[in-house]
């Protein structure tokens, strides 16, 4: 006898996720991922500016915001080959390093916490244990006895009046939970510190960017100019907020985060050989350092692994029209002429699709069950997203991330197979939020040698007037979204876009079978995991949560639909 269980929505992510898995002798033992938002911002897009495209592109999400303008920008300096000043380049750094301090931190404390901790064991921690644990594994100074003691307080408030207020609707008390109430105490005090936290180091996106969420782009460099004198220019008092606040950014990381993960990691061992799902990674590289044209000069560098590997990494190309291409043999789309994958230079956005839709009772897994179009690389299912850039890295032999890793597993005291779990994922995103806060400091520390030296440019004309563009041009926009890679694809005709398609890091993570049977990510992770209680099933959102869900990426345009249930158990 089998249960279905249908998890819908999943929380704690951005957009809306249905999981549907099905459950024998406790464990699961198939599954499916279905995005229940309308995709349809490559329409909008037609027949506009392209050098307007970025300003729709980031408001796919209020999450992942800066990335999608960096890859839209990114995309127009390709078609029409133009080639920006290296302080643009370095500008564009820092804000993508910041980017990922501020969503790595938030993933990990207000997303993806509360699936290994127990908000309310915390209520039985012994403050002073709880301080003496605190200093063993950081020297954070937010760690005394009475800080602690008033954290307890306020908890036991929240309970006793019957509200959790921002903790409410947990599973609390699931077996699956295994932390000491000392090491959950401590995890809720940094859970709430880091609420603080975030809202400064993304001062460093007004800065160059103008605000918050959403910052502005530029295509030929940087929104900004520089000039140490001037009140509504980069000057030296905003240059050194933006020193001060990466330095910061530093210290939570190093400090706090990456501690707790260490903490936390050697209770919950098992669930490194649970959620490994997909064999093979995909990472289009990042963060240049000689023009993205140079992808040797990646921090992230460019590549995939297949079968897990990590003797050989192969060579990506997105332009390669028999790599990456999109199918929809599961997706409620339709595409023209003959069946089967689509480059995202010829990809179509179809809405025409006439067959059953949401809202539903139950997928029709046989057929098409999801707004998510299905990404392949050479027909391979990839999985993209800090594990994969971790991987890729530590296979293509960089020296920092070789480190970092390496490091990691020897605090852990665990072999580099661990890393292919919904742990190692978990632990792959904290190692790569240290590297970028370090890279960050760097990218600054660049800058300010730029400016000493008298380059103070931060943007380019040359081909920017569309006057200059050629009648037909076509480029493409990679970047490496905190989520995973990250492409926009444009057709330019008459100064105009023509076509226009995102592949992001969840449609490749969590979009349905293609035509030959193959799971994605999300699919393929469940598998295998166990299932306590169907009626709480927190193993499940564990694993998901590891990939930092982003549906509103995925799909780009929300139609509203009918509420649905939340959990729904079948029995066969």
């Amino acid at each position: 006898m089998s249960t279905r269980i249908v998890v819908d929505p999943v929380t704690r992510i951005e957009g809306h996720l249905r999981i549907e898995a099905e459950i024998k002798d406790g464990k699961i033992v198939d599954a499916w991922s279905a995005g229940t938002m309308v995709r349809g911002l490559e329409i909008i897009l037609k027949g506009r500016d392209p050098r307007d495209a970025w300003a729709f592109c980031e408001r796919v999400c209020g999450v992942c915001t800066t990335v999608h303008a960096l890859a839209s920008v990114r995309a127009v300096e390709d078609a029409v080959d133009i080639r920006i000043p290296p302080n643009a380049e370095l500008i564009r750094n820092i804000m993508f390093c910041t980017q990922y301090i501020h969503d790595h931190v938030v993933h990990f404390y207000h997303l993806h916490a509360l699936d290994w901790v127990d908000v309310v064991s915390a209520l039985k921690a012994d403050p002073v244990a709880t301080s003496q644990l605190a200093q063993k594994v950081s020297k954070w100074p937010k760690s005394s006895p009475g800080y602690f003691s008033d954290l307890q307080k306020r908890l036991t408030k929240f309970v006793e009046s019957g509200q959790l207020g921002i903790f409410a609707n947990g599973y609390w008390g699931h077996p699956a939970y295994k932390l000491p109430p000392e090491a959950n105490l401590m995890a809720v005090a940094h859970y709430l510190e880091a609420l603080e936290w975030q809202k400064e180091i993304v001062k460093i996106h007004t800065i160059f960017g103008g605000k918050n969420p959403h910052p502005n782009y530029l295509v030929g460099g940087a929104p900004c100019s520089i000039n140490l004198d001037e009140a509504n220019a980069i000057n030296a008092e905003r240059l050194a907020f933006v020193g001060q606040a990466l330095q910061r950014g530093l210290e939570f990381v190093e400090q706090v985060y990456i501690p707790d993960v260490l903490a936390v990691a050697p209770f919950y061992l098992d669930w490194a050989g649970i959620g490994g799902g997909l064999e093979n990674y995909l990472c289009y590289g990042d963060l240049p350092t000689n023009g993205f044209a140079d992808l040797k000069s990646f921090k992230f560098p460019r590549g995939a692994i297949l079968g897990r590997n990590l003797n050989e990494v192969h060579a990506v190309d997105p332009k390669d029209d028999t790599g990456v291409q999109e199918f929809i043999d599961h997706s409620w789309y339709e595409y023209s002429g003959e069946k089967g994958g689509l480059h995202p230079w010829a990809g179509e956005t179809n809405l025409k699709y006439s067959g059953p839709k949401p809202p539903y009772q139950h997928l029709d897994v046989d057929k098409k069950y999801s707004w998510l179009k299905t990404p392949r690389w050479k027909g391979h299912a990839m999985e993209v997203g800090p594990l994969a850039r971790m991987l890729v890295g530590y296979a293509a032999g960089n020296h920092d991330i070789k480190e970092v890793v390496t490091e990691t597993l020897g605090a852990l005291q665990a072999p580099a197979s661990v890393l292919f779990s919904t742990l190692g994922r978990t632990a792959a995103r904290a190692i790569e939020s240290r590297l970028a806060a370090h890279w960050g400091i760097e990218f600054f520390d660049q800058l300010l040698a730029n400016i000493k030296a008298g380059d103070t440019r931060t943007f380019t004309k040359e081909r920017w007037e569309p006057s200059t563009w050629p009648k037909e041009a076509r480029g493409v926009g990679c970047s490496e979204a905190p989520r995973g890679a990250l492409a926009h694809w444009i057709v330019i005709k008459d100064k105009k876009i023509a076509n226009y398609q995102l592949v992001v890091p969840s449609t490749w993570n969590a979009s349905p079978r293609d035509g030959k049977g193959q799971r994605s990510a999300y699919e393929a992770s469940l598998i295998g995991t166990p299932v306590h209680d169907p009626q709480q099933p927190l193993e499940i959102i564990r694993t998901i949560h590891s990939f930092d869900p982003c549906l509103a990426c995925a799909v780009h345009l929300y139609e509203d639909s009918k509420e649905i249930a939340r959990h729904e158990l079948v029995v066969k």
